[in-house]
């Protein structure tokens, strides 16, 4: 696992990655027919990239600013900053949100809905909570180099 502080600097290989997000303010999204508010601040979302260009062609696109609506997350990346991302070559997108487990869901359902492992791949990230050490060694190497 690495942290990449932009998309320029991922794999261009298949993966998994999970977006650092930070939502200066509250965000009305919906899933569906279901409507909710995601509260001010970071947010860790987990997805893959298996299509062409891997890591570096799916980060790009979560990051540019004009783009059609697809993915739940995009209602997200739209107005949130970005932080980074966790990316892992041949990564599973529910090993990396098993692994943020003890982070609390904000909207269940929320990224997941094709997903019958998870109950969101979307996690809230409260202040002074910590990452699993992996992640947090990852983020870490990422200013040093």
């Amino acid at each position: 696992m690495i942290f990449v502080a932009s998309a320029a600097d991922a794999p261009s290989t298949p993966g998994a990655y999970a977006l650092a997000l930070r939502l200066d303010a509250p965000l009305d999204v919906r899933i569906g027919k279901i409507s909710a508010t995601l509260p001010a601040g970071d947010y860790l979302y987990c997805g893959s990239a298996r299509g062409p260009g891997g890591l570096r062609a799916r980060l790009s696109r979560h990051l540019r600013p004009q783009k059609r609506a697809h993915w739940h997350v995009d209602q997200i990346t739209a107005v949130a900053s970005l932080l980074g991302a966790f990316v892992e070559e041949q990564g599973d997108e529910c090993a990396l949100n098993a692994a943020l487990a003890d982070l609390p869901i904000p909207i269940a359902g929320f990224g997941s809905s094709d997903c019958r492992r998870c109950a969101a791949h979307l996690r809230f990230l409260p202040n002074g909570a910590a990452l699993p050490s992996r992640w947090e060694n990852a983020r870490k190497a990422a200013r040093f180099t």
